[in-house]
């Protein structure tokens, strides 16, 4: 089990998306591998996250070399608490949220149709303003 408080002095960027292999929910996580190199340069811890089983997770991220660690809400707890809950039943939102070492939400981008990805730009400009206190 992966704990946020386990991350404790360091920002963390959780991107919730709908499912694994699915056209929009690849493109992103792609573009997420794409960028790799400007993610790992901010020092974050990046995760994904979805309702996909373990086993889904492992498949889809060996099929597209996802660098990322990819992690089961299969319950929609986590993504409940974040308030990232989809318009299509038990589905979660396509979302990304930015954690400060501290512990304090200061970014968060929630789509609950997901017709659209997140912008890497703009998550990797909202983890640098997380490490700046803003």
């Amino acid at each position: 089990m992966t704990k946020l408080s386990d991350h404790r002095g360091k920002v963390v960027v959780l991107l919730f998306y709908p499912g694994d292999e699915t056209p929009i929910c690849t493109r992103q996580m792609c573009s997420v591998r794409d960028r790799w190199d400007d993610y790992t340069a901010t020092g974050a811890e990046v995760v994904g996250i979805s309702s996909d089983s373990v086993d889904s997770h492992r498949k889809f991220a060996e099929h597209h070399n996802l660098p990322l660690r990819l992690l089961s809400d299969s319950d929609g707890a986590v993504s409940k608490v974040y308030g990232a809950r989809s318009l299509i039943p038990g589905k979660v939102a396509r979302s990304v949220f930015v954690i400060d070492a501290q512990g304090m939400l200061r970014y968060s981008d929630v789509r609950p149709l997901g017709l659209f990805k997140p912008k890497d730009d703009a998550t990797i400009t909202a983890i640098r303003s997380a490490q700046q206190g803003g």
